[in-house]
């Protein structure tokens, strides 16, 4: 088996064929598929896509792009929607920073950071941690939260980055990326991160790997992305699905018979 850790099947990409999306997934053999809110509707959606199917997960919070358009009332809602949902809301995120679109104002995007990772340690929940161009900031504010347990999802850090994520006892996320022919960074953190700290995904609808690269990403594509981890790693497919499944199942509390 193999798990998906992250997509968005929620989004509009999937609105004229998500059904289909999702049973090409199961019949390349993805096991679970984690689809991620960047906001209190598309959480909404995405818990009620997870109601739907035993095989899909939630995660619920407010991408950085989003946080200018959040208030009081959002992070209400997101509460009250995970303690309705705790058996099908497994995370909280993808919250962090992004100061290289820069959407919503830094000042904005720290504050509501802050919240939201002590919005996730009220509800007990790991997160899922969006970090592009800010990871001196992301790093600073996690490990003052005092937040351990969580992934850097589409890790776009370096080597020396990943060490400090694992540190903190988070897990590295490997994106559709590594298969790019010049994405060398990503391939080097592949290769040196044990496999005990590495989770897949797809990022779907973004991001598809090689040969995808171009066009819509969906879960099934995980599997073009697991096969260069092995080759990069010098092992077999089947332990990188197997392992990388069984961390993602570990880190949030995914438990196999629950598909029965």
């Amino acid at each position: 088996m193999i798990i998906d850790s992250h997509a968005h099947l929620e989004m509009s990409e999937f609105d004229s064929d998500r059904e289909e999306v999702i049973k090409r997934a199961t019949e390349a053999g993805v096991g679970f598929i984690i689809t991620v809110g960047i906001n209190l509707e598309f959480s909404l959606k995405a818990v009620s896509l997870a109601q739907k199917h035993k095989n899909i997960y939630a995660s619920i919070g407010v991408h950085p792009h989003d946080v200018a358009r959040a208030d009081n009332n959002t992070y209400d809602a997101l509460k009250e929607l995970a303690h309705q949902q705790k058996k099908r809301v497994v995370a909280y995120g993808e919250i962090g920073l992004d100061f290289f679109r820069n959407i919503s104002a830094r000042e904005i995007q720290l504050k509501a950071f802050g919240r939201q990772l002590e919005l996730a340690q009220e509800l007990n929940l790991p997160v899922i941690i969006h970090d592009r161009k800010a990871h001196k900031q992301c790093i600073e504010m996690i490990k003052s939260s005092g937040v351990r347990q969580g992934v850097f999802h589409c890790f776009s850090g370096d080597y020396e980055m990943a060490k400090k994520c694992m540190d903190l006892g988070f897990y590295i996320s490997v994106p559709g990326v590594v298969t790019f022919d010049k994405a060398k960074t990503i391939q080097n953190v592949a290769e040196h991160v044990p496999l005990s700290s590495l989770l897949l995904e797809t990022d779907a609808p973004y991001l598809a790997p090689i040969p995808y690269r171009g066009k819509r990403n969906e879960p099934s594509f995980v599997i073009h992305t697991a096969k260069k981890v092995a080759d990069i790693k010098r092992i077999p497919f089947e332990e990188v699905a197997e392992v990388t499944a069984c961390n993602t199942m570990n880190l949030f509390g995914i438990e196999v018979s629950a598909k029965n």
